[in-house]
């Protein structure tokens, strides 16, 4: 027997396998996203492979771990609790809910937990664009309490983006004005400039605004809104052919920026 052990976790959203000897220290980990096993010690190659037989699918590279980027190391310089980037979308809500969930019985439907769900189905819509060279943080906080519910960054630009729930009714817009169904009004474009601006100054970058409707019956606009995307939820993925904006290590430079809750202490 080698002695060896697999001990799954999970690192800035990504799972990886480590290969463990007896007293806790690693000698390998297997990256299953890139298909690579990385060893420290190559004396132990054909134990870590055999250990790790049962999890690799398909072909593998094997080798030493590569260098990081800069973009990595300041991302490994980061104090987990000043890390933005493990948030998950609507982390705040989460929080709020299970700190305080509310009566167990009520008249009318919680307005955090359709808040919740938009948050959660806009996030999850942002965070298949990673493939496409996009980074997504969620749930960024700024002073005084407010939050943006997402921020993302690629080829196409940055975009501070507001997810609003607003499943089977009709969205009225009239700059700055967001009307759903029969309710009031609200001048919710007003607020998602006001966001996208302290988020550009904030990163000294032009941040664009893009409200994002989950599951509407219908959108109409009075007149075009100034500055602000609108998309429904499923349209999200259009966002992936956007580029010229950022090269690919102004990407990543940017998001290494905004994942630091530092960053966004004065704006």
């Amino acid at each position: 027997m080698s002695g060896l052990r697999v001990v799954p976790t999970w690192r800035h959203g990504q799972e990886r396998l480590y290969v463990c000897l007896t007293d806790g220290r690693n000698v390998a980990w297997y990256d299953r996203e890139a298909g690579r096993v990385n060893l420290l010690s190559e004396e132990r190659r054909d134990d870590v492979l055999e250990t790790l037989r049962p999890f690799l699918t398909g072909p593998v590279m094997i080798g030493p771990p590569p260098v990081p980027t800069p973009a990595e190391l300041a991302r490994l310089a980061l104090h987990p609790d000043d890390d933005l980037a493990p948030n998950r979308p609507g982390e705040a809500l989460l929080v709020a809910l299970d700190r305080d969930p509310g009566p167990a019985r009520r008249l009318r439907p919680d307005p955090r937990r359709r808040a919740l769900t938009a948050e959660q189905m806009v996030g999850d819509a942002l965070d298949r664009l990673d493939g496409a060279g996009w980074h997504v943080l969620h749930s960024v906080p700024l002073p005084g309490g407010d939050r943006l519910h997402h921020l993302l960054i690629g080829p196409g630009g940055l975009f501070c983006v507001h997810s609003l729930y607003a499943r089977k009714q009709k969205v009225l817009v009239a700059d700055p004005m967001i009307t759903l169904g029969r309710r009031d009004p609200q001048p919710l474009l007003r607020r998602l400039r006001a966001d996208a601006d302290r988020a550009s100054y904030a990163l000294t970058a032009e941040v664009r605004p893009l409200l994002a409707l989950t599951e509407p019956a219908d959108i109409a606009l009075i007149a075009p809104p100034r500055e602000v995307r609108i998309l429904r939820d499923r349209d999200l993925d259009s966002l992936s052919r956007l580029g010229g904006v950022l090269k690919p290590a102004d990407v990543e430079a940017l998001h290494a920026m905004a994942r630091d809750r530092n960053t966004w202490v004065r704006v």
